[in-house]
């Protein structure tokens, strides 16, 4: 055979390979869809109350959250519950003006009669979980109810969780994020579409179907003799949250997930933000796959549990066939163009059930999130084409931060940066100082700009062609790397930060 032909063959081949791949992912979410209508009615339940209300342990953890530090430790102790069952941990690792506003806000709450501790760490050891662990060695509740420093936790938020561990097999109970600045910018609604995804549907559909679901790291109350029971926290990923939650619940541990109680938060209003914390989850997800997912598959668990803790953990690998696809494109469509001229009806069927079961499985999961969480999904639905065009834009990212996390070594956790927003039209964060000179976030944004380019050839190739199967999504993936690399690029140009004269935190009180 002539060797070009067989390379052409052997590109299509492989593209073909990962469309596969990727449509194998696509139903595993159209799965979650099915498998939370289908337990729809296996909601949580209160097995009793108790009679006398158990000793909460509230903990704080923050590093270098200047904007956010105040208000989390008043909104916290604005919360009801008993003062003599109450204990607040401010457990700040901070190296900078945060541990002076930190101290004031706790002494000032402890002067109102507030039960709050301040606990400050001269070493970042274990980064959050090490911060979690060095307050449980001194909590003295039996139940410990973390939240990030980001959140604003609901008053009532306390006699919403604590009943549910009147049953003794619960370990966890989690608690629904809900986002103080959802319609900021097109960004922030993309992340909020994101994450009610990840709540409504997945937790639902796990949680209700008897399937492993994670603790999220903040929002959420832990037995604290079932962090004990798992081997407690352990700082070996950047994501100590999903790593000790499936080691309680190989442990037998019931988790609980409720999505009508809520508590609002801080979403990432700047690109490197999210792109930040997106590689922190992604690259704590990979380290926790390699840590535990041997583990999982040897052990007699379920297979329904096995399967679903496989796509759970292996979730990452979706970036690298993202990344890929993109980057064979181009060849791929050369390759059918010359070996399948006169059999385009074939090509054309296939593309479109790979596209039908690799993409329109992420409209239905989003859009079934939508409709369950606000009745409708008119208002959500316009959001979706650039929903998937960001979700590719940030593939380059993720990928590389999945690659770290399975073949790589340990890491700095990395905070996302947070501004103290107020709500969707607070804006009082913006850029100032110059360029910052060029490092590895830049030269991946380069790279981002450099697919955009690219993906605009592929699509004059197609339309020059009239392959017109795949357009419309070729067209969003050069928008999404497009739209990624410019902001990320504008970010690096100026740095993000807060107009410290512009800084306004809510006084003692005072509803945020």
């Amino acid at each position: 055979m002539n060797p070009m032909v067989t390379w052409q063959y052997a590109v299509i081949s492989l593209h073909l390979a990962i469309c596969v791949l990727l449509a194998i992912y696509g139903i595993h979410r159209y799965s979650l869809v099915y498998l939370y209508y289908k337990y729809q009615k296996n909601t949580p339940k209160k097995t009793g109350r108790f009679d006398e209300l158990p000793i909460v342990t509230i903990q704080l953890p923050m590093f270098n959250e200047q904007y956010v530090a105040r208000r989390i430790i008043e909104s916290t102790c604005r919360i009801d519950y008993p003062r003599d069952r109450l204990e607040i941990q401010v457990l700040d690792d901070s190296t900078d003006d945060t541990i002076e506003i930190a101290r004031a806000a706790c002494d000032e709450m402890r002067a109102a009669g507030h039960p709050v501790v301040l606990m400050h760490r001269d070493n970042r050891e274990g980064y959050k979980a090490g911060a979690l662990e060095a307050g449980l060695k001194v909590a003295k509740g039996e139940y410990i109810v973390i939240f990030d420093a980001d959140f604003v936790p609901p008053k009532n938020i306390l006699h919403d969780l604590v009943d549910y561990f009147v049953d003794p097999k619960v370990g966890m109970v989690q608690a629904r994020w809900e986002h103080i600045n959802r319609s900021q910018s097109m960004l922030t609604e993309a992340q909020a579409i994101l994450l009610d995804g990840h709540f409504v549907i997945e937790h639902g559909a796990r949680n209700r179907s008897g399937r492993f679901m994670s603790f999220n790291g903040t929002a959420g109350a832990w037995r604290k003799s079932c962090i004990a029971d798992a081997g407690g926290w352990q700082h070996d990923t950047l994501t100590e949250d999903l790593d000790l939650s499936y080691r309680a619940q190989m442990k037998g541990w019931k988790f609980v997930f409720l999505p009508s109680v809520t508590s609002p938060a801080e979403l990432p209003p700047e690109m490197n933000g999210f792109k930040s914390q997106q590689h922190r989850w992604a690259k704590g997800g990979a380290q926790t796959c390699r840590k535990l997912l041997p583990r999982i598959l040897r052990s007699r668990l379920p297979w329904r549990i096995k399967v679903e803790a496989f796509f759970h953990l292996t979730s990452g690998v979706s970036y690298f066939l993202i990344l890929m696809l993109t980057l064979l494109l181009f060849p791929a469509l050369h390759a059918k163009v010359t070996l399948f001229a006169g059999h385009r009806a074939i090509q054309v069927a296939i593309d479109f059930s790979l596209v039908l079961l690799a993409t329109f499985s992420a409209s239905t999961f989003y859009v079934a999130s939508q409709r369950e969480q606000f009745r409708t999904w008119a208002d959500s639905i316009k959001y979706l084409p650039f929903l998937m065009s960001v979700g590719v834009g940030i593939s380059l990212n993720n990928a590389r931060a999945a690659f770290e996390g399975f073949f790589g070594g340990q890491s700095e956790f990395v905070r996302t940066p947070k501004f103290g927003v107020r709500d969707a039209k607070d804006v009082r964060w913006r850029s100032k100082n110059g360029w910052q000179g060029i490092d590895k976030k830049t030269l991946q944004s380069l790279l981002e700009l450099g697919m955009s380019f690219y993906m605009a050839a592929c699509i004059w190739y197609t339309v020059t062609m009239r392959l017109w199967v795949g357009l419309f999504f070729m067209s969003l993936f050069a928008a999404g790397y497009f739209y990624v690399a410019v902001l990320s690029l504008a970010a690096r140009f100026q740095s993000s930060a807060r107009d410290d004269a512009a800084l306004v935190v809510p006084a003692a009180g005072e509803d945020v």
